[in-house]
C-alpha cells in the first residue's frame, strides 16, 4: 500500500499543531483523480487553517494547501490521465479536503486545470492563487476600459503575494504603478518589481470626508475594510478597484458618492469558485504575455520541515512575496 507524507495539523485539546506524519493514499477522500503533488504554496488561508480557524476547516486533522501542482497518477474521468501534468487551486482544497502539503491528493476533475507546456510545477507555484488573483483583479481593471494613459495605479498589500505580483504585472503592461506597503524594507525590491512610488500605510488614513482629492485611475486592492473605503475616495472619475482581500477587515464604511459622482467601478474578484475556462484563460497569460519572471526568481522555496514558522510569518504580517513548499524529489525551480 503506497505511503506519503503530508503535513497534518492536529487539535490537542484546542491547541494546534502540526506534524510531518505517513499516511496511506487510502486515507484520502473520494474523487476521481489522483494526483502526485510536488508543489504546493503557502497563503494566508493555509495559515488560518493551520492555526484552527473553524471558518477556514472544520475538522481536525487536516491537511491544508489550498493549491498543488503535480502529475496525474491515476483518474476515473476521462478528461484526465495518467501522466498529465495538472495544477489545482480554489474548490475545497486545503479547507476540508486534504490539500497540497501532503504528496498526494485525490480530487474532483473538475477541479483540476492543465499545466501550460512551458510551466514546471515550481512556476506554477510561484504564482498559486495569490499570483491568480493577481491577474483576475488586472484582467478586471482592463475589462473595465482601464489603460495607462488614464494614470497612476494604486496597489495595496503591495509586499505579499497577490500584491507583489499585481506590480510586476501592471508595471508590465505599461501603467505607473504606486505600492503601498506596511514594510519600510521592501521599497528596494517593490520598485525593482516595477513600481514607480512606494508609500506607507498612512497614505489611506481614514478621514470623515465622503470624497477626497482624485489621485489614481484605479487600483488593485488586497486587504479591505478602511483602506478600501479611502481608496475609493480617491479615484479618479471613470476610474475601477478590483477587490480581493480581507485583512484589514470585513466591513466597507463607505457612501454611494465615489460611483454616482465619479462614476468609480467596484469590481469584486473571486479566486476559488469561478469556473475552470476563467481560471485556465488567467494561467495561459501568465505563462506567456503575463509572465512577471521577477516574481518568480523571488518566490521562496522550503520544505515540509519549514512550513511551521512560514505559516506563523503569515499569522503576524511578516510574509513577503511567494513561498513555495517543494516536496521531497521535486524539482526546486
Amino acid at each position: 500500500m503506497t505511503t506519503f507524507r503530508s503535513w497534518r495539523v492536529h487539535d490537542q485539546d484546542g491547541t494546534f499543531k502540526g506534524q510531518i506524519e505517513d499516511q496511506s493514499i487510502a486515507d484520502l477522500p473520494p474523487g476521481e483523480v489522483l494526483i502526485h503533488v510536488s508543489h504546493s504554496s503557502l497563503n494566508f488561508k493555509d495559515a488560518l487553517s493551520a492555526s484552527g480557524n473553524k471558518g477556514v476547516t472544520r475538522s481536525f486533522p487536516h491537511t491544508p494547501g489550498i493549491d498543488a501542482a503535480g502529475e496525474v497518477v491515476s483518474s476515473d474521468d476521462s478528461t484526465w490521465k495518467a501522466g498529465d501534468r495538472v495544477i489545482v487551486t480554489g474548490y475545497d482544497l486545503g479547507m476540508n479536503t486534504a490539500g497540497g502539503f501532503g504528496e498526494y491528493i485525490r480530487v474532483p476533475a473538475g477541479w483540476c486545470v492543465r499545466l501550460p507546456a512551458n510551466w514546471e510545477g515550481h512556476t506554477a507555484m510561484a504564482y498559486g492563487t495569490a499570483g491568480l488573483t493577481a491577474g483576475l483583479c488586472v484582467d478586471k481593471l482592463l475589462r473595465s476600459g482601464l489603460t495607462p494613459q488614464q494614470g497612476p495605479v494604486l496597489v495595496t498589500g503591495a509586499s505579499g503575494g497577490v500584491g507583489s505580483v499585481a506590480v510586476e504585472l501592471l508595471a508590465k503592461l505599461g501603467f505607473e504603478v504606486v505600492a503601498m506597503s506596511g514594510k519600510a524594507d521592501q521599497e528596494s525590491w517593490l520598485r525593482d518589481l516595477g513600481a514607480t512610488q512606494v508609500v506607507g500605510r498612512d497614505a489611506l488614513t481614514p478621514s470623515r470626508k465622503p470624497m477626497e482629492k482624485p489621485h489614481y485611475a484605479g487600483a488593485v486592492d488586497t486587504v479591505g475594510g478602511e483602506p478600501l473605503a479611502t481608496v475609493l475616495k480617491q479615484i479618479r472619475p471613470e476610474g475601477a478597484v478590483a477587490a480581493c482581500g480581507l485583512a484589514a477587515g470585513t466591513d466597507l464604511p463607505s457612501s454611494v458618492f465615489p460611483f454616482i459622482i465619479r462614476g468609480v467601478t467596484l469590481a469584486g474578484v473571486d479566486s476559488v469558485e469561478i469556473p475552470q475556462i476563467r481560471k485556465t484563460e488567467i494561467w495561459d497569460k501568465l505563462a506567456t504575455e503575463w509572465r512577471c519572471p521577477k516574481s518568480e526568481q523571488s518566490a521562496k522555496t522550503i520544505t515540509m520541515e519549514e512550513l511551521e514558522p512560514a505559516l506563523s510569518a503569515f499569522l503576524k504580517g511578516q510574509s513577503v512575496g511567494r513561498v513555495v513548499l517543494a516536496h521531497q524529489g521535486a524539482i526546486q525551480g
